[in-house]
């Protein structure tokens, strides 16, 4: 078993503080170390058009592009570099897993993931330029793989293909931009619709409406939207966009659908995705598809629920009285996982092949 952790970053003030900020924290980090290493393996398959890039982000009214300028300023790279590792936009992204459920009054999801991809950082941001006040995991530092918004709505995100990817954003800078810029699920919708994707994933979204959750599959060549309340990995619409094999989407959304059938408390539907024994939580690291962290998300609270690793009891973070100015007293979240596979955010994680993780 390795111990993990992720840390919990809280910052208010403007994108480009935020930026900078991070900058000064990460740029002696693991998380930057590994990451250039990573780049002498990994040939990128994509191109970075500084002016194309900053024009999109803001057509859509998004202010990230200054958290750009501040990592830049702080970690002193050119802007193309920090596209490259940060932007979110014309990335290549690998298969994955992922579950995710909804109750009458909760988002409950696993990251399923590769850990030399993990970033380890838990972040609260209440932006004092543009945009609203988040609170979800980061990936790639500025994206971000799930969260909620001050207004409640919240998000999470499967894999489905990575064939014939397009010009667009990434899955985790798509999740940054819907909760900044959308108050609820309606906003979200239109703007899913809008933007460019890179790949295909499907984006679950719930607000305070509690109504059942709407499930927006995208892809390169189409948006359709539709309501469920247990989304894996694999469109119901856009059935065409799936891969051949999907024996494990299947059986872990016929999981969580038989156990909806009675009505499953925030605490039985956390522990359905988080106890190992129950069939949702994955040791599957070495495929791309190992569960990292156990997620919930309350939108009339505004509370969180945070665990990694499995067979775990949340860490409860009270986002309502964040925005009022009370802290968090967590500065870092610890579990355990059963795997050999370097941490990004940890120690060496480079794509070289080691016989000996598993």
């Amino acid at each position: 078993m390795k111990q993990i952790y992720a840390d919990v970053i809280q910052f208010r003030g403007s994108h480009y503080d935020f930026g900078y900020m991070q900058g000064e924290e990460i740029k002696d980090s693991y998380l930057v170390q590994n990451r250039h290493n990573q780049w002498k393996v990994r040939t990128p398959r994509f191109q970075i058009i500084v002016e194309e890039a900053q024009k999109l982000f803001q057509q859509f009214g998004s202010s990230i592009w200054e958290e750009f300028e501040g990592l830049k300023d702080s970690l002193q790279w050119p802007i193309e570099r920090v596209l490259l590792e940060f932007g979110g936009y014309r990335v290549k992204v690998p298969r994955s897993g992922c579950s995710i459920l909804v109750g009458e009054d909760y988002l409950v999801r696993n990251y399923d993931y590769h850990p030399k991809t993990y970033d380890g950082r838990l972040v609260s941001f209440q932006p004092t330029d543009q945009g609203l006040a988040t609170i979800g995991t980061s990936q790639r530092v500025t994206g971000r793989c799930d969260g909620m918004n001050e207004k409640g709505l919240s998000l999470g995100y499967t894999f489905i293909n990575r064939k014939r990817p397009g010009d667009g954003f990434v899955c985790h800078m798509v999740g940054r931009l819907v909760l900044e810029l959308c108050k609820n699920t309606d906003e979200a919708v239109r703007l899913l619709k809008e933007i460019p994707h890179r790949g295909s994933f499907s984006y679950v979204l719930f607000d305070r409406n509690k109504d059942t959750a709407t499930i927006v599959e995208t892809s390169p060549r189409g948006v359709e939207v539709r309501k469920d309340s247990a989304c894996t990995n694999h469109f119901v619409k856009m059935e065409k966009e799936n891969r051949h094999f999907l024996d494990d989407s299947n059986k872990r959304l016929a999981t969580m659908k038989y156990n909806q059938q009675n009505t499953l408390t925030a605490n039985e539907a956390f522990q359905l995705l988080n106890d190992k024994d129950k069939g949702l939580f994955s040791n599957q690291y070495y495929n791309w598809a190992g569960t990292i962290h156990t997620v919930e998300y309350f939108p009339e609270s505004l509370k969180v629920w945070f665990a990694l690793g499995g067979d775990q009891n949340p860490i409860t973070f009270n986002f309502k009285e964040w925005l009022a100015n009370v802290d968090f007293p967590n500065e870092r979240i610890t579990g355990k996982v059963d795997t050999t596979i370097p941490f990004l955010n940890m120690e060496k994680a480079d794509w070289f092949r080691n016989k000996n993780e598993n």
